[in-house]
């Protein structure tokens, strides 16, 4: 005996829906919802910030890591001391791990934890990866976020300035 077409069609509905039913109930296993920083969105953050840089009369090395600290886009520009453009990466890359700006530590509304971390001592600790050096920023996206830009070559207030004219050039290029 051969099953009717209505239970045939039944049997394939149920069959079909059953993960999507089992889907609904666990977590899922891979986040597919994210938003990267690419090389030209690098680009147009470190175009941005090299003319801000410029602006304020500074000689400015600039780092854009990804959200994992990971580098895509260096400059050093003309006159700028080659030690500052590893400055400016750890700051890049403390700023997106720390998903926070760099400064000073703790972040803002935790409280003291009365930690001893000198410069040199935070950078050795940290294998050159944490800083506590003003410079730092991280690009948020939508409330997520997708990387850093560290510069190094002028004030800690400068160096901010600049990273922040990168950020905001490639978030107004988003919105365009």
């Amino acid at each position: 005996m051969q099953p009717s077409r209505s239970t045939l069609i039944a049997v394939s509905m149920f069959l079909i829906s059953a993960p999507a039913l089992q889907a609904a109930d666990s977590p899922p296993l891979i986040t597919r919802e994210r938003i990267e920083l690419n090389l030209a969105g690098a680009e147009k953050a470190l175009a941005a910030a090299k003319e801000k840089a410029s602006e304020l009369g500074t000689k400015s090395n600039i780092a854009i890591v990804d959200d994992g600290g990971h580098l895509i886009s260096f400059a050093r520009m003309d006159g700028a001391r080659p030690a500052s453009g590893q400055t400016a990466l750890t700051k890049a890359v403390s700023a997106a791990t720390f998903r926070q700006e760099t400064g000073k530590l703790p972040a803002k509304g935790e409280p003291d934890l009365h930690l001893s971390l000198g410069i040199e001592n935070a950078a050795a600790a940290s294998g050159g990866k944490i800083t506590t050096l003003k410079g730092g920023v991280p690009i948020v996206v939508d409330g997520q976020i997708i990387g850093a830009i560290g510069v190094g070559g002028g004030t800690g207030e400068q160096d901010a300035l600049v990273a922040k004219a990168g950020i905001k050039a490639l978030i107004d290029a988003l919105h365009e």
